[in-house]
């Protein structure tokens, strides 16, 4: 570890003891952004590209990217953040609380579209790069090291999933943590808690995560700091969600409790059987085994592997399997802590007096850019090495004429594969949710209703009885209904 406990203020942040330009012994010596730069352009270039075709290709996995896009649409027209697609006149900020999103609008106003969401997200990912590849040549006195994690760290599981499920609100997360880590690794203390604090404004849960911060604080020394940045956290949690979010919502209170309160069947759980099931659960167990794998353990041994507690927890905790394993973006926000814990890890083993534990930390950062590499093997980035992947298919042209079948400007309800391609110039709901409104146009993905029923007319009907809709646009995957 760095001894900047008894350093002034400018030696803890700059390393220079001596005459101007001189460095201590034990300095970190500075690192060149201009090869990290490059190695974030090519991920940043990749991750959007994905992106991309999968939006273009309507292979969008869930609903999140109209929600966000509708959000972030609201904050650039300067109204509410209202999301009609969870109910009409939805107030997201009573669902999470990610006020972060605001900052999206400037590239709104130049691209609106969610396919700029996707670009923003894709960035984001790829400067956290920068911070890990730097910061570990800085500490590790290697380049090689250096664009090694950065491989490693771009081409991880948690950011290729996350790419995979589009946008979401942990994207802000991710360099806001490698750049907190790192200065914690720095003993820059005053610009850890600079880069911490914003968090608590990304997602209502990130609170607990800038309390482990102030508990790595305390761990170095830094006791009065670390002490009130950990209560600043956890006022901030507890004001989220006992308060602020309570108040946006319709019902009162922070809904998201119901995950780890009832299970997936809408039963109660009790506090023992909720603790049980998570120790005894293989998937949640899997996804740690591999969280610290592709760190070669060693992550382990730096107290930056407190950051990952609170949102380990709370997915451990929970009753919704979405939430256990590897999939989707929950791990996104884990992957600068690991690999910037890892960097600390191999710096503490150098001094050990275990003559194979310093054998092992020469050689870990390679095996974890070698993992990496083996694992993206069968990860979604994977898919942009296959020409069928940007291919054309009679689906994505049916979607693209049902999106066209719909004017500009109108109300419309819709399927989750047709949501995001909507809100950047209609109202939308999401097909169930517009309750007593009765929308201008309906537009449906009729394989999801085949088993249901036939006729998108009887459909329209039994969702909306007092209106009457005729189709205007059908074909075999896709027809566009309008009231009348």
């Amino acid at each position: 570890m760095l001894d900047v406990q008894n350093r002034s203020a400018e030696e803890a942040v700059t390393g220079v003891t001596g005459p101007a330009g001189t460095k201590p012994p034990d300095g970190p010596p500075p690192a060149p952004l201009r090869p990290y730069l490059i190695l974030a352009g090519v991920l940043c270039g990749l991750y959007f590209l994905y992106s991309w075709v999968q939006y273009a290709h309507f292979r969008t996995p869930s609903w999140d990217l109209g929600i966000f896009g509708q959000s972030v649409r609201a904050y650039a027209e300067f109204r509410a953040p209202v999301v009609d697609i969870k109910g009409p006149g939805f107030q997201i900020l009573g669902d999470h609380f990610s006020p972060v999103t605001a900052l999206l609008a400037p590239l709104y106003w130049i691209w609106p579209s969610p396919v700029a969401l996707l670009f923003a997200q894709a960035a984001l990912f790829a400067a956290g790069a920068v911070v890990v590849g730097r910061t570990t040549q800085q500490l590790l006195g290697s380049r090689a090291a250096g664009i090694g994690l950065t491989v490693a760290y771009g081409l991880s599981w948690g950011l290729q999933e996350a790419v995979k499920s589009d946008f979401h609100e942990i994207a802000f997360a991710v360099p806001l943590l490698a750049l907190t880590c790192r200065a914690l690794l720095l003993g820059r203390w005053t610009a850890a808690v600079a880069w911490a604090a914003p968090l608590v404004l990304v997602k209502e849960d990130m609170g607990l995560t800038v309390a482990m911060v102030g508990a790595v604080l305390f761990l170095k020394g830094q006791k009065r700091l670390g002490a009130a940045v950990a209560g600043f956290g956890v006022a901030a949690f507890a004001l989220t969600v006992l308060v602020l979010i309570p108040a946006a919502s319709r019902v009162g209170e922070y809904d998201y409790w119901s995950k780890i309160e009832k299970t997936g069947q809408g039963a109660e759980t009790s506090f023992g059987q909720v603790i049980g099931d998570a120790l005894a659960s293989g998937e949640r167990w899997e996804m740690v085994f591999y969280l610290l794998a592709i760190t070669g353990f060693l992550a382990l041994r730096s107290p930056l592997i407190l950051l990952v507690l609170p949102t380990l927890g709370w997915r451990f905790l929970s009753q919704d399997p979405n939430h256990w394993g590897m999939h989707w973006h929950y791990s996104a926000i884990l992957m600068p802590v690991v690999f910037l814990a890892l960097v600390d890890g191999v710096r503490s083993v150098r001094t050990s007096p275990r003559a194979w534990l310093v054998s092992y930390g020469k050689v870990v950062v390679p095996v974890a850019t070698a993992v990496a590499l083996v694992l993206a093997a069968n990860l979604p980035l994977r898919e942009l090495m296959k020409s069928e992947t940007y291919r054309t298919d009679t689906r994505t042209v049916q979607a693209r004429a049902a999106v066209d079948a719909v004017p500009d400007g109108v109300s419309v309800e819709a399927d989750v594969s047709l949501l995001a391609h909507l809100t950047a110039d209609h109202r939308v709901y999401w097909v169930g949710t517009s309750g007593d409104v009765d929308p201008d146009y309906l537009a449906f993905d009729l394989r999801g209703w085949s088993q249901q029923v036939s006729d998108p007319v009887q459909l329209a009907s039994q969702l909306h009885p007092e209106a009457r809709y005729e189709i205007v646009h059908r074909s075999d995957g896709f027809a566009v209904l309008k009231k009348v």
